[in-house]
């Protein structure tokens, strides 16, 4: 399970953000804890829109990837610091990572009661409609007296302390895997079980006798199949191409394409750049790979249950917006079922495509203009959309 710190303070030494290494540290066999800093965060001023900025943009992404989120705030005057309120508030602009994503509180602090106010505060703000956050209620660690809390090796010094810390993520742990069942599409969690991600069965198309998880799962396979390449003709149903021809015009499709066939073996996709350039990364030694070995753990019971969708025919095309590109991309994923003749279900054709481009030439041709609902970072308030006229009436 990916987890993110956000540690809550600027300073360039902060209780909190040894706090936050200790749980990366301690726990690393129960969570992955990756710490984000704010250092370098401007102070929120809506009429300098930073939502792009390349640190803005880095702390949303990590949220938007992350199964949860671990805040860890120090107190003053009562409250949180004024950077972790400008960072909740770019978070909740333009943006909105935070929404529905499972976080817990943390907090270190001088005082003896540790950041007990600063954390009630917190959770106030992050229930905001513009945020939203789903915060696990109760298991408040606080730790007071930070001064002496940690040894020089920055460990907690005292046993009983460290010890109700695990209780605490270890509960955090499974409040995140009720959240994702509360929030999974209905049926999702009763279909983990029904798909074989890891392709241990074969179809009449399975190359057998070649591990499917080998980095040159490909050119074994065309060696055993003898495929065709090159300028070999290959006949179509409706047409005659090369197999290069083939290949140029498959790259040059202004999405992402995908097959993985009935069996779950994943095996193409258009190479148009590499994977760090691309919307949904590939890379050539996943071809032939199970999807499980394409597909991070926690995400198997979503990828089973929108396989299940398109085999038993409940939906013909699953869609699902990924919004960790930023704001000034759409990007849609797009899983359509691929049939033969006889109407049975064969694999997965999955295209990944920024819509956005698209949107913006539509509106500029018709001289049209979106509109929609939305949220004041400043006053909390949200929008809402007359959906016979299109206005948007702030309330």
């Amino acid at each position: 399970m990916k987890l993110v710190g956000i540690v809550g303070s600027n300073a360039e030494f902060s209780y909190n953000r040894i706090l936050l290494n200790f749980i990366a540290k301690n726990f690393k066999k129960l969570v992955d804890v990756e710490v984000l800093d704010i250092k370098d965060v401007p102070m929120f001023n809506q009429s300098d829109d930073q939502t792009n900025s390349e640190v803005i943009q880095n702390l949303n992404n990590k949220i938007m990837q992350a199964d949860g989120v671990i805040i860890a705030t120090p107190e003053y005057n009562h409250s949180i610091t004024s950077a972790l309120q400008s960072v909740l508030e770019w978070l909740s602009f333009k943006i909105h990572p935070l929404d529905e994503k499972p976080v817990m509180i943390v907090g270190a602090s001088y005082d003896v009661q540790g950041s007990s106010r600063s954390q009630l505060h917190l959770r106030q703000i992050l229930d905001a409609p513009g945020v939203n956050a789903i915060v696990m209620p109760g298991n408040e660690f606080l730790l007071g007296e930070v001064y002496d809390a940690f040894d020089e090796d920055e460990n907690l010094k005292d046993a009983q302390t460290a010890q109700f810390l695990e209780t605490c993520i270890k509960k955090f742990i499974r409040f995140i895997n009720v959240v994702k069942v509360i929030h999974a599409p209905e049926g999702m969690q009763d279909v983990s079980d029904t798909e074989d991600l890891y392709a241990t069965g074969a179809i009449d198309t399975t190359v057998e006798g070649i591990d499917m998880s080998a980095d040159d799962w490909l050119e074994q396979a065309a060696e055993a199949t003898q495929a065709v390449e090159g300028n070999t003709y290959v006949k179509l149903n409706r047409g005659l191409l090369t197999v290069n021809q083939l290949n140029h015009f498959l790259n040059s499709m202004p999405a992402e394409l995908t097959y993985a066939d009935s069996n779950n073996q994943f095996l193409y996709y258009n190479h148009n750049m590499e994977k760090e350039d691309m919307l949904a990364g590939r890379r050539p030694e996943q071809v032939g790979s199970p999807l499980a070995e394409c597909h991070p753990e926690r995400v198997f019971s979503g990828v089973s249950w929108v396989i299940q969708q398109l085999r038993t025919g409940k939906q013909d095309v699953v869609r699902t917006q990924v919004p960790t590109h930023g704001p000034d991309k759409f990007v849609v994923h797009s899983y359509q079922a691929v049939r033969d003749d006889e109407d049975n279900y064969i694999g997965i054709n999955e295209y990944v495509q920024d819509i956005q481009p698209i949107i913006d030439w539509y509106l500029e041709q018709t001289g049209q203009q979106l509109t929609g609902g939305g949220v004041d970072a400043v006053s909390g308030a949200t929008s809402k959309v007359d959906t016979v006229a299109g206005a948007t009436v702030k309330s």
